[in-house]
């Protein structure tokens, strides 16, 4: 079950550093290059120097330098003593609505995936796990926390008589999402937060590499101590704040080739076919049907596509839990794009012929320009749905779910020495 503990963080001297606005990046897998150079110019100390690194010959051993060249100059310090953080995070996301998510920094234990333990919800690749086991073995810290879920409130007993404390540290996001930071080492409150997680297994919601990148980690160090935790923001499954957004799937590759027409006769045959408008693409999430938003760049016509039989999805489903073959994403990947599209699991990983998008008017933007060849516009996933495949034992197809907002890095650190 879940070991929620205290732990000496690394973090900015926000008087040698400047201010934490400055300080923190998106995680790293979705800082492009440009993005990386405004980051930079904000501050010599900006985080995504360390997380996103440059520099010959090993990129990697230039991030470890940076780490020990901020610590030397006393830009990042480590607390003589060990606490939890709580994390509460002010945004409206992509529908509009303002909401507030709260969280608590702890590190926990390095295990195997499993019941009672911890689950991940989405297929990993090879490739982010290389690069993160490499910065891992370089500098010897967690840069970034992963987002795990989990049953209980431990955010109450830590924010208890916190309401009008100035919080250790505030910053805003490039997305408007309002971070603020609270340090909470007061044992009686730590020991409630952990009664309150104590029965819950953690469900990871973002940071799926890197949790297997600690796993990887831990045993090539071997033996007991600071390697085999790994620092963690802990959400309640329950909070009001937590939300989930859909990723739409974006195609490529499909122009005057077989391929065209296969998909439009597996469209006909599998769905009911209802002309929308742009502003209808995206599909309500409802009970009912699965259901897709349409559109390609050769007739320019939004179509609303509703699956006429479940019993298609159970097929090339089969032998996969209830939940799974209900996956919108799931029946997607098998239905489509592994059927007329003739994708494989690599072409997939490798994003061979295939994109994402997370909003709506960028999708409708990428096929309209011709820069992808269609759209499949999803429903978000819920969190009910999430939680019942996890507990299947089976794992979604990548970007199944969109957690917003986004954790930033830099707010906090975990030397694993």
């Amino acid at each position: 079950m879940a070991d929620l503990q205290p732990f000496r963080a690394l973090h900015y001297d926000l008087g040698v550093a400047g201010p934490l606005q400055d300080l923190i990046a998106p995680p790293y897998d979705v800082v492009d290059a440009e993005q990386r150079t405004a980051l930079l110019a904000r501050s010599p100390f900006n985080v995504v120097g360390v997380d996103l690194p440059r520099g010959e010959p090993d990129p990697y051993e230039h991030a470890a330098g940076l780490l020990a060249r901020w610590q030397a100059e006393r830009a990042l310090v480590r607390d003589p003593e060990p606490a939890l953080w709580a994390l509460e995070q002010r945004y409206s996301g992509p529908d509009g609505e303002a909401k507030v998510r709260r969280g608590v920094f702890a590190r926990v234990p390095v295990t195997e995936y499993g019941p009672g333990a911890i689950r991940p919800h989405e297929r990993t690749h090879p490739g982010p796990k290389e690069d993160r086991l490499r910065l891992t073995r370089a500098t010897k810290t967690n840069v970034s926390p992963i987002f795990s879920l989990h049953s209980g409130d431990a955010h109450g007993p830590l924010t208890a008589g916190l309401d009008g404390a100035e919080p250790w540290g505030e910053a805003t996001d490039e997305e408007g999402t309002v971070n603020r930071l609270w340090r909470i080492s007061d044992p009686e409150r730590i020991a409630a937060a952990q009664e309150a997680v104590a029965g819950s297994e953690l469900l990871i919601a973002d940071g799926h590499h890197r949790y297997e990148t600690a796993r990887v980690y831990a045993d090539e160090v071997g033996g007991e101590g600071e390697h085999r935790w790994v620092m963690m923001l802990l959400v309640s499954l329950e909070d009001p704040g937590l939300t989930i957004f859909a990723t739409h799937r974006l195609l490529d590759g499909l122009k005057e080739t077989a391929k065209q027409q296969a998909l439009r006769d597996t469209l006909l045959a599998h769905f009911d076919v209802e002309r929308v408008t742009a502003e209808e693409l995206a599909p309500p999430l409802t009970d009912g049907p699965l259901v897709y938003g349409y559109i390609d760049s050769f007739h320019q016509q939004p179509f609303r596509l509703t699956l006429k039989d479940p019993a298609s999805a159970d097929r090339v489903l089969e032998g996969q839990p209830e939940a799974y073959r209900r996956l919108d994403t799931a029946v997607l990947e098998a239905l489509v794009l592994k059927g007329p599209v003739g994708m494989t699991e690599d072409d997939i990983s490798h994003l061979d012929g295939l994109g994402y998008s997370r909003t709506d008017g960028e999708a409708l933007e990428l096929v309209r320009s011709g820069a992808y060849d269609a759209a499949f516009f999803l429903r978000p996933t819920p969190v009910e749905q999430v939680q019942a495949i996890a507990a299947a034992g089976v794992n979604m197809p990548p970007k199944s779910t969109f957690f917003y907002p986004k954790v930033p890095t830099g707010l906090l650190f975990n030397p694993l020495v």
